[in-house]
């Protein structure tokens, strides 16, 4: 059964408010904490879900899901249906006039509207039986009636402070505008334009809908400044009228030295994470959930933290790799020429990005590529 707040709600333990009591406490009801309740609620265990705000939850974001992000999701038992989401079966890399390309291995991403994706998700949740408190502030963290409590409440995680992680500033931040355009897609794929100081993100969403996304270093640069770059791709999306205001948001590159203390463990964006230039935050999230609800299972966190560092291996060392070639505009060139050239190493690169490469082809690709350094 879902519980809705009446938009004045504060979840405490003192006072003449309830307390809840539960298996699993999430503080947080974006994608991130939402996969771990229906996990959890899976795998047998009471479960509450806390969050200020009110479903639909929006976030600036490129919206597309990698195809280890739809196989989770799966798992989960989200089902999109065709009408709600854009299929794209690889990426591209554009860099002036020399177009990379990679497919995924037989399987498919999903592009979909964060405000398509989070009602399924909260659906989901109410389906196998999560109590969902909306409008609901959690201001302490002292719940002696829950057995687990999961901070989900984003990179600024109040329940990272309250349960004294410690400080673990951001290495790397950059900031990242969207938009929709309600033109078809003109490809098959995620399109990535590289640019001197900023990549532009063209996400198929739907039949007729792209989804324009910019992120760079630089935290003034704004969608319609970034296209100027890009005189082919501002043609394209030049008669039509973009059919949302530009959201923003900041992407960052931070891993803790561990991600759970006592009962307290961290997911998605509040547990670490890698710069949107993966394309993972999703999937990493979801993935993540299913490894928590495993050890919740087993009643030992310290397997979550284990298979958290492996979720993030590949996608973290791929952000590096992006990030370099963001950073470094004279290896960018080349590095783009080659992977035009060598469709099967790029392809090789995918798969290992998305987890679907074997231990061969990770270590023939790595010394492949470089040889191009």
């Amino acid at each position: 059964m879902s519980t809705c707040g009446d938009g004045s709600g504060i979840l405490l333990r003192v006072g003449s408010i309830e307390v809840v009591k539960t298996d699993v406490l999430i503080v947080g009801g974006g994608p991130a904490g939402l996969a771990a309740a229906i996990a959890a609620r899976q795998r047998g265990f009471t479960v509450t879900v806390v969050d200020a705000a009110k479903p639909p939850i929006d976030k600036a974001c490129g919206e597309g899901l990698m195809p280890d992000g739809v196989e989770a999701l799966a798992r989960l038992g989200v089902r999109i249906a065709p009408c709600d989401f854009a299929p794209f079966w690889g990426i591209r890399f554009i860099n002036g006039g020399t177009v990379a390309r990679a497919d995924f291995p037989g399987v498919f991403g999903m592009g979909v509207r964060r405000t398509r994706l989070h009602p399924l998700l909260v659906n989901r949740a109410e389906e196998v039986g999560v109590r969902l408190l909306w409008n609901t502030a959690v201001r302490e963290l002292d719940f002696p009636s829950a057995r687990w409590i999961v901070g989900a409440d984003g990179m600024n995680s109040a329940v990272r402070r309250w349960a004294g992680f410690g400080g673990c500033p951001a290495r790397l931040r950059r900031f990242g505008f969207r938009r929709h355009f309600p033109v078809a897609p003109w490809t098959d794929t995620v399109d990535v334009h590289w640019g001197r100081d900023c990549q532009v993100y063209v996400t198929p969403v739907g039949a007729n809908e792209v989804c324009v996304a910019v992120i760079s270093r630089h935290r003034h640069l704004r969608l319609g400044d970034a296209l100027i770059e890009f005189p082919e791709l501002a043609a394209r999306l030049g008669p039509y009228a973009p059919v949302t205001p530009e959201r923003g948001s900041v992407t960052e590159c931070r891993r803790l030295p561990r991600v759970y203390r006592g009962n307290v463990a961290l997911i998605g964006d509040a547990s670490g994470s890698v710069d949107a230039i993966t394309g993972e935050g999703l999937a990493l999230s979801f993935r993540q959930a299913l490894a928590l609800a495993e050890a919740f299972a087993a009643d030992d966190l310290r397997l979550y933290d284990a298979a958290h560092r492996r979720i993030a291996r590949m996608p973290g060392a791929m952000a590096n790799l992006m990030l370099l070639i963001d950073e470094r505009g004279w290896l960018r060139h080349p590095v783009i020429r080659l992977l035009a050239a060598q469709p099967q190493l790029f392809s090789a690169l995918l798969r290992m990005h998305i987890g679907a490469a074997s231990q061969h082809e990770t270590g023939l690709a790595c010394f492949q590529f470089s040889k191009t350094q």
